[in-house]
């Protein structure tokens, strides 16, 4: 299947720099939101309320340590609006501090880049926005593959939206499955899970932050996908075909490490 032409759209919100060369207010500005956020997700994941990470050092190691060419990829469940950057807070404040050593992340433009002070936030928080509708060969996403090849961090929620549902995962979309087959070096890919993060911010009015309540995050073990896509490519499948058989593999992994997260959850309030 032909690649198709990348949608021209985003004409108010799209305020992101070339990757090679960023201008330095954009860097200052861009630091402190990150910094700002990054502290206060801190402490409110792990001050206020009772946080669990379990596989911690995985996750450490592939923001800190992997090799500097080689992307990462990080995937989770989405069940409440400011999953990112909360979940974040567990990672050390020198990572929270430090822009190069965070992920980016594709965001509804229909829902943070609607004005243009919120275009700028969300921006200079490394939130990329996607339009629904324009597939995976779309600005934003040759935005976020740049990325990878540059070796930063991309963090998807492959659901696509919070999903209110706690007991089963949405089918996910392919637009992960396109970067990782894409890459120049294949990725790190991580899968996490987190559980109860709908009780520290409830998906219903009027909408007010809670503290004290017990949040799981359960990281999974790395992968990499680069044996799947040789062999992929050598039986001549389309993209198309790699892509989903990516993203298939990544959904596969989430439900069992979703199940394991939740019946550890479950055991904190016995």
């Amino acid at each position: 299947m032909s690649k198709l032409p990348t949608p021209q759209v985003y004409p108010d919100s799209w305020l992101f720099p070339s990757i090679y060369r960023t201008p330095l207010k954009w860097k200052i500005s861009s630091r402190l939101v990150m910094a700002a956020v990054g502290a206060c997700s801190k402490i409110w994941i792990e001050w206020l309320n009772k946080t669990k990470v379990h596989n911690e050092k995985t996750l450490t190691e592939a923001v800190e340590s992997r090799p500097a060419e080689r992307g990462l990829v990080t995937i989770s469940n989405h069940s409440c609006c400011i999953d990112d950057p909360l979940m974040w807070g567990v990672l050390k404040m020198s990572s929270l501090l430090s822009n190069s050593s965070m992920r980016w992340t594709p965001t509804a433009e229909d829902i943070c880049f609607t004005k243009q002070l919120h275009a700028w936030f969300f921006s200079m928080g490394q939130c990329v926005p996607v339009r629904r509708g324009c597939g995976v060969y779309q600005k934003s996403m040759d935005f976020l593959l740049d990325k990878l090849n540059y070796g930063q961090w991309v963090h998807f929620f492959p659901e696509g939206k919070v999903n209110l549902a706690d007991d089963k995962l949405l089918r996910f979309k392919w637009g992960v499955g396109r970067l990782i087959a894409e890459c120049k070096i294949s990725p790190i890919v991580l899968p996490i899970v987190h559980i109860g993060m709908e009780n520290v911010l409830p998906n219903k009015t009027p909408y007010i932050p809670q503290i004290r309540k017990n949040v799981t995050l359960l990281v999974g073990n790395p992968m990499d996908f680069a044996k799947d896509i040789e062999l992929l490519k050598s039986l001549k499948k389309s993209p198309r075909d790699i892509r989903k058989h990516i993203t298939d593999r990544l959904q596969e992994e989430l439900r069992i490490l979703h199940e394991k997260a939740t019946h550890i959850h479950s055991a904190l309030s016995r």
